[in-house]
């Protein structure tokens, strides 16, 4: 059982992972744009990252789950990711750097998904909860991205590279000291046919099919909010308060869910209906925006929208997939809120964003979020009455 010191390690993790990953997130378009890209070839390249996570979310938990050892796979998906993307810093030529992108995304679209199944392990193990380990990601990325806009407008955006190299190369650090995870008491093997057994989960599935519509609008702010406020006028400082704002009261949304979330699937659809109806609000705002400090505050809707959906789904997917598969279950969850719905974010979003702005693509997302609210709605009455008349769903026993 890992002791104090090592769920210290796994905090620290988080803390720098998630930190080095919203410098990516929140400044790497705006380098993109100031290398001279477009707002749609900017869209397409992040695009690259959702096609690339239909392969790598699903090569590396079925990995995790055949070794059960998450740290070594962290370790490989770390050290990968640090190594490409200082190379893309390097490169001048746009279809170089939309080559080593792809790569980068094999070893960076499965490293929240991977850690979130070391933590499950730990949690379960040691009666922690989720919440008291995610949340020190939402403090690195919020800390973070607030810290690197004053620093970038001193080096230039040109120089990302450094402060990205370094944070990544403490994580790799750290993920050397992290507990193994991944090996439960009685030891046991992931069945080859557990891919199998979850695709045939019809309500994993449907809540994963569900979840893209939420995951879509996500995934087109992810991408242009930095731009959106650097056209509205606002500079790198702006941006990283967004970011802060967006991430730093995530931090009490999950404590309050670890306290009262109530571990049922009835409850938990309920609640991703709830803040789908949140995230739809939100981008009804964000289309009405008219300077950068509106998007600021606006931002700060994200600890309801992205912590509530992102910790109930992580928890309902516990539910929903059997624990030898956990690594696997946890991977195609991120596969649907990153992958799918991030090629359709990437392309149609960089196109809406240039061709109509992004009034018009913020509007359209607040329709499709009110789509996946009706979604919700008819995953819960299918559930109620198949629990009513079978209480032994496959699938629904969950551990």
């Amino acid at each position: 059982m890992p002791d104090a010191r090592a769920l210290g390690f796994i905090k620290a993790f988080n803390f720098f992972i998630y930190g080095a990953i919203s410098i990516y997130a929140t400044f790497f378009p705006l380098y993109l744009r100031d290398a001279g890209m477009s707002s749609f070839a900017i869209g397409l390249l992040l695009a690259g990252g959702p096609f690339v996570s239909l392969l790598a979310n699903p090569f590396w938990g079925y990995w995790s789950d055949r070794l059960e050892n998450a740290r070594r796979i962290l370790l490989i998906l770390l050290i990968g990711n640090a190594a490409v993307m200082q190379l893309v810093f390097s490169l001048k030529a746009v279809y170089w750097i939309f080559g080593f992108m792809l790569l980068y995304f094999f070893f960076q679209s499965p490293l929240f998904s991977q850690s979130n199944s070391l933590i499950l392990d730990v949690a379960e193990k040691t009666g922690r909860k989720f919440g008291a380990f995610r949340l020190w990601g939402s403090l690195g990325w919020a800390v973070m991205a607030v810290a690197t806009g004053p620093v970038l407008e001193r080096l230039a955006i040109s120089r990302l590279w450094i402060v990205y190299g370094i944070m990544m190369a403490v994580s790799i650090g750290l993920a050397f000291l992290l507990p193994r995870g991944g090996k439960p008491d009685t030891a046991r093997k992931a069945p080859r046919s557990g891919s199998r057994q979850l695709w045939a989960n019809k309500p994993f599935m449907l809540f994963l099919a569900i979840g893209v519509l939420i995951s879509i609008p996500n995934s087109m702010n992810n991408t242009f909010v930095s731009i959106y406020i650097s056209d509205l006028g606002g500079k790198s400082t702006l941006v990283g308060w967004s970011a802060f704002l967006a991430s730093i009261f995530e931090i009490p949304v999950y404590l309050l869910l670890d306290r009262y979330l109530r571990k049922n699937e009835r409850t938990m659809i309920g609640c991703l209906a709830a803040v789908s109806v949140l995230y739809a609000l939100r981008w009804f705002l964000m289309s009405t925006a008219a300077t950068p400090y509106m998007v600021l505050f606006i931002q700060a809707m994200h600890c309801l929208t992205f912590a509530g959906y992102y910790y109930v789904g992580t928890q309902l997917t516990v539910l929903l997939v059997p624990r030898a598969f956990r690594a696997s279950g946890q991977a195609l969850y991120a596969l649907s809120w990153g992958g799918v719905s991030g090629i359709v974010a990437g392309v149609t979003g960089g196109w809406i964003f240039e061709q109509f702005g992004a009034h018009a693509m913020y509007r359209i997302s607040a329709a499709t979020a009110l789509l996946g609210v009706a979604g919700f709605a008819l995953l819960h009455r299918f559930i109620a009455r198949t629990s009513a008349r079978d209480t032994n769903v496959p699938g629904f026993s969950g551990r």
